[in-house]
């Protein structure tokens, strides 16, 4: 593998996730595991599972792991780079450009359309990492913490990072034992 490789798969996922971290891990996952493999699906479930309980922004934590797993420290520098300047130096000119046109009907359809398309990104990656999950510990588990972690989020106002430890702690305690 060469640091260009390293380099193009992260700036090309970073570059096209319109719309942040979640919309680009999809593009990540394509890359790292579809089209490089640099990892499995089911070791990027994990770093995706692990990356999430970490504070910060999960693309540049996914990069970072990943190029040091491939490359070394050379590779976490060319990975991070790749993943955090090309989104920084884009947000800076992309910002400056929608704050002159916002009222433009052309800058309101790009911003609105794309949406849906990013949601149907999401609700694939969330069918593969179920995927990972029902066969790990079946659907019936499965369906379950999705339920609690649901609820937890939506109805008991449960902050997110509180539900990941909830399901590390489940995960290390509970289903340890019945795996």
């Amino acid at each position: 593998m060469s640091w260009f490789e390293m380099f193009w798969g992260f700036f090309v996922a970073n570059v096209l996730g319109y719309g942040g971290g979640p919309a680009s891990i999809p593009l990540m996952q394509e890359e790292i595991v579809n089209h490089y493999g640099w990892l499995t699906n089911d070791q990027f479930a994990d770093l995706l599972a692990v990356g999430n309980a970490l504070p910060g922004p999960i693309a540049t934590k996914i990069a970072a792991f990943v190029g040091y797993q491939q490359l070394g420290w050379a590779g976490f520098l060319i990975a991070t780079c790749a993943t955090v300047v090309p989104s920084a130096v884009a947000l800076i000119i992309l910002l400056q450009i929608l704050n002159r046109y916002r009222q433009s009907s052309v800058v309101k359809g790009i911003t609105l359309l794309v949406q849906p398309v990013i949601a149907v990104m999401m609700l694939l990656l969330t069918w593969q990492m179920s995927d990972v999950s029902v066969v790990s510990i079946g659907i019936w588990q499965s369906l379950a913490i999705a339920a609690v972690a649901l609820w937890a989020m939506t109805k008991g106002k449960i902050h997110p990072a509180i539900v990941i430890v909830a399901a590390f702690a489940y995960g290390g305690l509970v289903l340890s034992h019945t795996i």
